[in-house]
Parts: C-alpha cells; sequence; structure tokens
C-alpha cells in the first residue's frame, strides 16, 4: 500500500507544473492589486481635486448639513489623510507587492528559493487571515471572500510542502552516477 515509488497524481509532473503556474499567477494578481491600491494611496494626497470632488459629491448625496455622525467620521479621515497613515500604508503594499512579484516570478520560474519564499510568507499570513475570518464570522455579514482566500492560502502552502518534500526525498533516492573510465 505505500509504495515510496507511488506519486500521487497532483505531484506528477504535468499537473505539478501546472498548479505551480496558476500558484505564480494568482501571486501576481494579488500583487498588481495591491500595487494599485499603494500607489493609490501614495497619490492620493497630492490630489486635493480629487478629494475635494468626492467631499462635494458626498455633501449633495448623503446630506451631510443634516448628519452630525457623518461630519464627524469625514473629519477623522482628513485626520489621517493629513496625518500619514495612508502613506505609510501605500509604502507597506507597494513593499508587499514587490514580494508578491518576487515570489510569483520565481515559482511561474519553477525556482526552489522562490518556493520556500511563498511558503513562509504565504504561512505566516493564515493566523491573521483566520483571525480576520473568526472575528467577522456573524450571520448578517457575507465572508466568501476572506474564508476562499484563507483556503487558497492553506492550499498554497500545503501544495508547494509536498512538492519541496518530493523533491528531496527525489535527490536522497537518485541513484548516484558511477564514474566511467576513459583511457
Amino acid at each position: 500500500m505505500s509504495d515510496p515509488a507511488h506519486v500521487p497524481a497532483i505531484l506528477q509532473e504535468p499537473r505539478r507544473v501546472r498548479y505551480l503556474k496558476i500558484i505564480a499567477l494568482f501571486k501576481i494578481f494579488k500583487g498588481v492589486l495591491l500595487f494599485l491600491l499603494g500607489f493609490s494611496l501614495l497619490f492620493l494626497n497630492s490630489r486635493p481635486v480629487w478629494l475635494d470632488q468626492i467631499s462635494d459629491w458626498a455633501d449633495d448625496q448623503l446630506l451631510l448639513a443634516h448628519s452630525k455622525t457623518i461630519i464627524f467620521l469625514l473629519n477623522k479621515l482628513q485626520d489621517i489623510l493629513a496625518g500619514g497613515a495612508l502613506h505609510a500604508t501605500g509604502i507597506l503594499a507597494l513593499f508587499y507587492c514587490s514580494v508578491l512579484f518576487t515570489e510569483g516570478i520565481g515559482v511561474y520560474m519553477q525556482k526552489r528559493w522562490a518556493e520556500f519564499l511563498m511558503i513562509f510568507a504565504t504561512g505566516a499570513l493564515i493566523p491573521l487571515e483566520m483571525r480576520h475570518v473568526w472575528h467577522r464570522l456573524t450571520l448578517d455579514r457575507p465572508i466568501f471572500a476572506p474564508i476562499l482566500l484563507l483556503l487558497a492560502n492553506c492550499f498554497i502552502v500545503w501544495f508547494l510542502y509536498l512538492v519541496l518534500r518530493r523533491d528531496k526525498l527525489e535527490k536522497h533516492t537518485a541513484p548516484k552516477p558511477e564514474l566511467i573510465e576513459t583511457r
């Protein structure tokens, strides 16, 4: 039953490469989204015209003159924008975007170091994702997307662990080439 030569179908060469490329494209897509977010956060403060237009629209649509709560929340948002928290968040998003691009491109090119990087970077975020799902778990809010992302990241870590373990076992069990004598 436990034949060491038996390889699960998911780890056979054509499927394994296909899954690695899908995982790499998923990480690159997440990197693109984070790049757009980080870029917009960094340059949102330098565009007062945009903020004025959003403020005017909100004033017209939400009848802000009649709501002290909304005025309070918008003043807090203005303080955050002025305090530089969005600038720091934008820089952090661009940094993590570079990590995602490095992981994605490295795994797409089937580099072992990129697989290790992806296991550690993705595995380190799984507890935070679990906490996020746990605290959002109520009947009045749909949490389909966070659960789907959590499951996708768990699959990525599990699959890459199997790939790396199989590659390590193949290295140790591969026959050593004998030296050929030449005269």
